[in-house]
């Protein structure tokens, strides 16, 4: 069996130094490749992230939003009934005053007839002009009572236009 020479050794020596510093050459590629992979796949991650939280903020600002608008229509709208009611309120109470008044001076001018057919003469005068006086303000209280209803309807009508077009649009992707 023949001793290793030295020139062998020295080959040898040479070989598995050249194997070390290929292979730590390649480990250090394979480390530098999957730290590039990886700080690419965190900063898509994180991309991703901050699109998803961007996106779930803007939905809540725009329900916050919409609740808002939800409110101030409430609000119009309780404002034009309480208004719009105090009104009719105020229309009815003029009528039965001028109603009342009107009985008082029927009341006074029969009390100075001179004859039964004089009297049922006032009376039969006095029931007509209650009469219209009566349904002409009744006709006024119906016609403000619409407009009351479409006055105080008009802002919840509105939002319930604008929830119809956000419900119709698609969602942004």
């Amino acid at each position: 069996m023949a001793l290793p020479t030295e020139a062998k050794t020295a080959d040898v020596k040479k070989l598995v130094t050249e194997a070390a510093q290929t292979g730590a050459a390649q480990a250090r590629k394979m480390i530098a490749d999957s730290t590039t992979t990886a700080r690419a796949t965190m900063e898509k991650s994180v991309e991703h992230a901050n699109k998803a939280a961007d996106g779930i903020f803007k939905a809540a600002e725009e329900a916050a939003e919409f609740g808002r608008g939800n409110v101030e229509a409430m609000t119009k709208a309780a404002q034009a009934y309480v208004v719009g009611f105090q009104d009719l309120g105020r229309q009815s109470m003029a009528l039965f005053q001028g109603l009342a008044d009107q009985a008082m001076e029927n009341a006074k001018a029969l009390s100075g007839v001179k004859s039964l057919k004089e009297a049922a003469e006032l009376q039969t005068s006095f029931a007509r002009t209650s009469v219209e006086k009566t349904l002409a303000e009744t006709t006024k209280m119906q016609e403000a009572a619409i407009k009351l209803a479409e006055t105080a309807m008009a802002p919840l009508t509105a939002r319930v236009t604008v929830a119809v077009e956000k419900l119709s649009r698609p969602l942004a992707a």
